[in-house]
């Protein structure tokens, strides 16, 4: 089984952004080392404590400094770009580093309505994603009336990313590999699996499905100390939910005391992939955490290894995208490492 690594480029407390960036190259290097296969970098807006707005740069940044591992977005929000200037761009980092670049494209606006409208200096916040990603496909191809150089020509792996059925959809028609975001909403990953590979068309891009599946990732020498360094994880996505952002925060003893402590939300947050809405959030902090985070191997290699299997079994996955939010560096280092010797003992 291929394995690689999500980074959103999260700030821990008290860093800088520069802080966050170094820290991507050197975990870049690392997971390298380790053997996995590729290494995207999110797009997020107007988030004080990540800094991965500007996805291309990090991924240059990234690619300058390792060697051979698989470098790409996760993704570009193919709406708030043009994609003849997504075409120069990816074609540019293709051309100076040859058979490393992948393209992950997403047509949620990784950001709050109000950020979507800066970014794009447009009314409508709802373009036609399929029509946008066939318009980006004819620069690389060279069918467009105008030509995007040096993007024609270049061969750049296109992924779909989706966090419901409805990219599902999509890329089984086009015949593009897929890419689900079990990390933050897996409640409908079975079901998006299974459309995915059901539906599939086998087109010039492939000739059968290739699904990635992404998944929060935390393991140690113990079950108890797995738990404890997943509590960072929940105490990140409980202020998410509660608006209250803030850089990953070092975890503490239990869950138990994550929601001792915790402020209750006072509205509805923006996040773009999921609609949250009065009805269905208020009072339901913890509901809501623990149904993101859902998506989560939290453990040992050996209890990791019997889930992960259970799991292969069940979605039937090409690839596993771990993402591991682990305040240490060292542990989180660690982590990666368990899961790289376990992961080539899934078939």
């Amino acid at each position: 089984m291929k394995y690689s690594v999500l980074n959103l480029v999260p700030l821990r407390e008290n860093q800088s952004y520069k802080d966050a960036i170094d820290d991507m190259i050197e975990l870049a290097k690392k997971v390298e080392k380790l053997g996995y296969e590729r290494y995207w970098i999110a797009e997020h807006h107007n988030n004080k404590f990540i800094a991965s707005s500007a996805t291309q740069l990090l991924i240059q940044k990234t690619l300058d400094n390792t060697k051979k591992i698989r470098v790409g977005s996760g993704g570009v929000m193919l709406p708030n770009h043009s994609p003849y200037l997504v075409a120069e761009q990816y074609g540019t980092l293709e051309i100076l580093h040859p058979g490393r670049v992948d393209l992950g494209l997403g047509r949620a606006p990784g950001t709050d309505l109000k950020t979507a409208t800066a970014i794009r200096k447009k009314a409508n916040l709802h373009p036609n994603f399929e029509k946008d990603l066939e318009e980006l496909l004819s620069y690389f191809e060279g069918t467009a009336e105008v030509h995007a150089y040096p993007g024609e020509g270049v061969e750049i792996p296109i992924y779909i990313l989706g966090s419901s059925v409805e990219s599902a959809y999509l890329a089984s028609k086009l015949g593009l590999a897929y890419a689900f975001a079990a990390h933050f909403s897996p409640a409908s990953m079975l079901e998006a699996s299974y459309i995915y590979r059901n539906n599939f068309k086998a087109s010039k891009y492939l000739d059968k499905p290739y699904f990635i599946l992404c998944y929060n990732i935390i393991l140690a020498d113990t079950v108890k100390e797995a738990k404890r360094l997943a509590t960072t994880q929940i105490q990140s996505f409980l202020n998410l939910v509660t608006s209250r952002p803030k850089g990953l925060q070092k975890p503490v003893n239990s869950e138990e005391e994550v929601w001792q402590t915790y402020i209750a939300a006072e509205k509805v947050p923006h996040f773009g992939p999921i609609a949250f809405t009065n009805e269905n959030f208020i009072y339901r902090e913890k509901e809501i955490v623990r149904s993101m985070t859902a998506g989560s191997i939290i453990g040992t290699k050996d209890t990791a290894l019997i889930k992960l299997r259970e799991l292969k079994e069940d979605l039937q996955f090409d690839e596993l995208m771990v993402n591991s939010m682990i305040y240490d560096k060292d542990a989180q280092e660690y982590s990666y490492k368990l899961f790289s010797e376990i992961a080539s003992k899934v078939e």
